[in-house]
């Protein structure tokens, strides 16, 4: 049996999506027009029909995010968004509510977002369980957790994130941004207060660092991992980057299409995902756009140091050690520096500092400012214009092989095309074929007419003439070839092979019995599902809750006293650090509790009210403005049903 593989990768807008498409990418995935977890990055319908025709043209799919936490009186709008991007043509649905499992969903397949939280071989057994196609795992896991989870489930399909930027709490449980801003992370607002700075206290109130970015973590890159995800069970490879310019998407996208062709070349029991190959005009380099240094997370099982302590922002490509400096000017051994160039360092203090290139004179570069600039100093490109012009200029690079067959029968001359997945079409022109004075020229240029495919997706790989060329117009021959290209284009799209997966309802217990605000559950639809699979709910979800003094707004796999170097266990011999510590910024501070056990981190907000939280009632229920819920999860979904018109018993 042959395995196919797919690379994902995202897509902001439409054009971002064609973009990646054309860099090699088997898929994208982007948002719905409301609804996603990145609500400033969703696309019209209109966009999305444009970006769907484009995709299925190379047999690449399109994933749909409706990914965030719905209303009651949301899901109803959703349910409309659903349907009109099924009948357009979408390939899968990424969703977080399950209150839509309870629905009437047209035959989409189901895509688990990563915002469900799912870590355990328990939760995507559910997941399989309850008619969900497709997994999105937590970024959390390792190799060998990944390996068991493939091992315990049968049909559904393994998509795991392999670059970008990194959420610090596990998808789906990080409450920080809805309890400091009202910005909910799971309604796709969030505020990222995990790249701001905070200062750590120790359990006497000293501090042990200060205003540095404690939360902020390094990029993933896994770029020398796909083999051992493959053998893990993986079969799509997720780029992240929804909020991503063109430029990245283009950049990683060839790079990992790269890779992913290096191993298909080697393993003849695998293939990718789609039609074409891409021919870029450049080498991809991941260190020549965003990131923020890099890290491989957890996948290997080890612990490593996955913070990026002094900036949350790019630094992008090492140059080297500054040389030597002037008044005005600095040297360093690179000859590929440009002006306008984007350069930084970081300070005596560790802060970054950036500037730009005015000039270029030899090995001599002239800054728009000195400051900090010395023999020693350790330089970072994190602009580069070169770069940047190739991969602007980096269009219609994804090609699909065909075959030619022209002759020339019945008084007509006759054009056949074939592509690489076995599609076909034909044109004719009644035409008297008059002999060439010159016969070799004639058929030569019938050969760069016939190739002749531009911008088209398609090159030529196999041509046959089967006649004399004779003297033909060029105009003739073109069109000719252009109506062929053009019928093979209308047929590709409509023979992409769309899944249709009707949903069934299971009664497939869920592994927990009781749920809190974790659940994350905003709707009456989705208690029913949790109570229809043997759960009861005892909290709704934390947009909810008035009274957030005490909870947990974070639980990550990352740990602060590990990358400190304060951890227990891997450092006895140090003198043990007071406890408890505490995260602090201007206005909030957070207790840090440690589950040893289990090497999770909890992040509690200690002094909020909720004062900053959105008022729920205000925000999503234009009806019970002045009402408040108690404590209870019953007492907030009947207040629900009242305000919304459904009653969920």
């Amino acid at each position: 049996m042959t395995i196919s593989l797919e690379l994902l990768a995202p897509a902001g807008n439409a054009d971002i999506g064609i973009a990646a498409i054309d860099h090699g990418a088997d898929a994208v995935y982007i948002g719905a027009p409301k609804f996603s977890a990145r609500a400033g990055a969703g696309e019209s319908l209109n966009e999305l029909t444009r970006l769907i025709r484009y995709a299925h043209l190379y047999d690449a799919r399109v994933y749909v995010a409706l990914n965030t936490l719905l209303t009651d009186a949301e899901i109803i709008e959703a349910i409309d968004i659903i349907n009109n991007v099924y009948q357009m043509g979408a390939d899968g649905l990424i969703i977080q509510d399950v209150g839509l499992l309870e629905l009437n969903l047209p035959p989409i397949p189901l895509i688990a977002s990563t915002q469900m939280h799912n870590h355990t071989v328990d939760k995507v057994r559910f997941l399989e369980e309850v008619g969900f196609q497709r997994v999105i795992l937590a970024r959390e896991l390792s190799l060998d957790e990944i390996s068991e989870i493939r091992r315990q489930t049968s049909r559904i399909e393994l998509e795991a994130f392999v670059h970008g930027s990194l959420c610090v709490s596990y998808s789906g449980q990080c409450y920080i941004s809805q309890a400091v801003t009202g910005r909910s992370g799971n309604r796709g607002v969030c505020a990222q207060p995990c790249r701001s700075r905070y200062t750590l206290s120790d359990g006497d109130g000293k501090a042990i660092l200060k205003d540095k970015y404690l939360l902020s973590l390094k990029d993933l890159n896994l770029t020398d991992k796909i083999p051992d995800l493959i053998a893990a069970g993986v079969t799509s490879f997720k780029i992240e980057g929804r909020y991503k310019g063109m430029d990245y998407v283009k950049n990683i996208t060839a790079l990992y299409r790269q890779i992913l062709n290096q191993f298909l070349q080697a393993h003849p029991g695998y293939r990718k995902n789609s039609s074409g190959e891409i021919f870029p005009k450049f080498s991809p380099d991941p260190d020549r756009t965003f990131n923020r240094g890099w890290t491989q997370y957890f996948i290997s099982g080890k612990r490593e140091k996955v913070a990026s302590l002094h900036t949350q922002k790019s630094i992008g490509q090492y140059l080297g050690k500054i040389t030597g400096t002037g008044r005005d000017f600095f040297s360093i051994n690179r000859t590929d520096l440009a002006n306008g160039d984007g350069l930084c360092f970081f300070t005596k203090k560790n802060d970054l500092s950036g500037f730009r290139v005015e000039r270029v004179v030899k090995e001599n570069i002239y800054p728009s400012r000195m400051m900090g600039l010395k023999a020693g100093v350790s330089l970072y490109r994190n602009s580069d214009m070169a770069f940047y012009k190739i991969l602007y200029n980096s269009k219609n690079i994804r090609k699909l092989s065909i075959k030619l067959d022209f002759g020339y029968k019945d008084g007509a001359i006759h054009l056949a095309a074939e592509d690489e997945n076995g599609n076909q079409a034909e044109a004719f022109r009644k035409v008297l074929l008059e002999p060439a004075r010159n016969p070799i020229l004639a058929r030569e240029q019938l050969e760069k007419h016939l190739t002749g495919t531009g911008n088209t997706p398609y090159r030529v790989t196999e041509l046959t003439i089967s006649c004399d060329p004779g003297f033909l117009p060029a105009s003739l021959v073109n069109g000719l070839r252009r109506e062929v290209l053009d019928t093979l284009t209308d047929i590709r799209q409509k023979r992409h092979l769309i899944q249709r997966i009707p949903f069934l309802k299971t009664q497939f217990p869920y592994p927990d019995k009781k749920l809190d605000f974790r659940a994350n559950v905003l709707n009456t639809q989705a208690q029913k599902f949790y109570e229809r699979h043997g759960a009861s709910l005892v909290e709704p979800a934390f947009e909810t809750l008035c009274n957030i003094s005490g909870k947990t707004v974070m639980t990550t796999r990352y740990c602060i006293r590990y990358q400190l170097d304060l951890c227990p266990k891997e450092y006895r011999s140090r003198k043990a650090v007071q406890e408890p510590l505490h995260l602090h910024d201007a206005h909030h501070t957070y207790r840090l509790e440690f589950d040893c056990q289990k090497c999770n981190m909890l992040v509690i907000l200690e002094n909020e009210s909720g004062s900053r939280a959105l008022n729920w009632a205000h925000d999503f229920h234009a009806g019970a403005e002045n009402q408040k819920p108690d404590k209870s999860a019953n007492a907030y979904f009947d207040l629900l049903a009242r305000s919304d018109g459904l009653m969920h018993k």
